[in-house]
């Protein structure tokens, strides 16, 4: 009897564990392998469980052993392929609707540690200084080493305002230890801000709503900015992914034809492939899209589409390189199994996987010190210099302008003190010098405008 029950077990496994109609086609070529060794290693499998279930020190449940031998399989094939109980399941479908429990990172595993792909800003890894290639080594004290990626993810869920402390390493440096408070992460996906005369929209994840306030943020800089608008910055830095059809929706924005990404698996009658439609929101104006390596899948689509199709400037460094498609399918009454089933392809047929998305100008994130140089003497301080002809001539009607003296605080020599105040109806930059990237990529928006316009005139 008990033969019976363990054979009927490793049918439930294995019809499970079929991803898709199309896998059963991909199976033709093996038809001539002799089932019988197929047979015989899971016979070794149910020696094992019965094994395991008689003789194991403790007591363990039929339901976990099975989970557990489902989660090894999967998690074997790759980083990313895993087994979701019916907890993680509904964990990850109110992820994906913008606001769940945790600490906000993405992670992934390498050799055996959990490696951070990025932190989601304004989450309590953020606020910590946790950093895109962290690789925490320890959990409240306990080693990650061993640990399967779903068991480290929920130890290091929790209540709602508990403490967790994570040892983090980096290279080159002392491991840290961080001490965090769990938290309810809700993630405002998109946010915006004008900077003087451009756009900017960060993207931090794309969720289900991440192309409704890319829209919304097009929409208000028309309104403000006008004939002013002089282009966009699209920042997907630290943007660990999220939905394969926001990434396209989000890429349609700003192209007006073409294929923005394609998908290959093993069998190739199953490619699909995803095409703009008309229409540049964003109406051609220049457009510089900025990531790093903590830029991984959906966002790593949309800077290839953007790329290939030549309607951004890629700045920054080489991102993630996850560029592999997981498919989720639920396993009734037994959460779901996520696997992975196709590779990502950017327009010119470039796979992302493993490379990443190379910038067209590569800019280190670095902080800008300014030098302190003497001024110097200048034509206009020479005795007798003549005057320059096409220098407006002062107006007899308003008094003249008062040379700066001691008194008014203009300094040795009646030097005009300089000041960073913008003219009436201008919005001031907000950006600091602190983000290197983003000041490069503006002040290159701004030089592109100004060739346009002279080009034009």
């Amino acid at each position: 009897m008990k033969r019976h029950s363990i054979a009927a077990a490793l049918a439930v496994v294995a019809l499970l564990s079929l991803p898709l109609p199309a896998a059963t086609e991909t199976a033709k070529p093996d038809i001539s392998t002799d089932k019988s060794e197929t047979y015989r290693q899971l016979d070794l499998f149910g020696t094992v469980f019965e094994r395991v279930r008689a003789d194991y020190v403790e007591e363990v449940s039929d339901e976990k052993l099975i989970e557990a031998a489902i989660n090894g399989m999967l998690s074997h094939l790759d980083p990313h392929s895993s087994y979701l109980d019916a907890k993680a399941y509904r964990d990850m479908q109110v992820q994906t609707r913008g606001e769940f429990g945790g600490l906000g990172i993405e992670v992934t595993m390498e050799n055996g540690l959990v490696k951070v792909v990025s932190p989601i800003d304004d989450t309590p890894a953020a606020r910590a200084g946790v950093k895109p290639g962290d690789f925490i080594t320890h959990i409240d004290g306990t080693p990650v080493l061993g640990l399967s990626l779903a068991d480290a993810v929920e130890k290091m869920r929790g209540k709602v305002g508990t403490k967790i402390k994570i040892t983090v390493r980096r290279p080159n440096s002392e491991p840290l230890e961080l001490t965090l408070t769990r938290d309810v992460i809700k993630i405002q996906s998109v946010r915006s801000r004008i900077e003087g005369d451009i756009g900017y929209i960060r993207v931090t994840s794309f969720n289900e709503r991440a192309d409704v306030g890319v829209k919304q943020a097009l929409e208000q800089f028309k309104q403000q900015l006008g004939k002013r608008w002089k282009g966009v910055v699209l920042d997907l830095r630290n943007n660990p992914g999220g939905l394969l059809e926001q990434a396209v929706s989000i890429s349609d924005i700003f192209l007006d034809k073409g294929e923005i990404v394609s998908t290959r698996g093993r069998n190739p009658e199953s490619a699909q492939r995803w095409n703009a439609k008309k229409g540049d929101l964003a109406d051609g104006l220049p457009m510089i899209v900025l990531i790093n390596g903590g830029s991984a899948s959906a966002s790593e689509i949309v800077a290839g589409a953007l790329q290939d199709h030549r309607r951004a400037i890629i700045l920054g460094t080489r991102s993630f390189g996850k560029g592999s498609v997981q498919t989720i399918i639920p396993l009734a009454g037994h959460g779901a199994m996520r696997l992975t089933t196709a590779r990502y392809y950017t327009p010119s047929g470039a796979s992302i996987q493993a490379k990443g998305i190379e910038p067209d100008i590569v800019v280190e994130q670095a902080k800008i010190e300014t030098i302190a140089s003497p001024s110097g003497r200048r034509e206009a301080d020479l005795p007798g210099a003549l005057t320059n002809p096409n220098a407006p001539k002062p107006d007899a009607t308003k008094p003249e302008d008062k040379k700066p003296d001691a008194k008014s605080g203009g300094g040795a020599g009646g030097a005009t003190p300089s000041t960073n105040e913008t003219g009436e109806g201008e919005e001031k930059p907000t950006a600091t010098a602190e983000d290197y990237q983003l000041s490069r990529a503006l002040d290159l928006l701004r030089g592109l405008a100004l060739f346009n316009q002279r080009t034009v005139n």
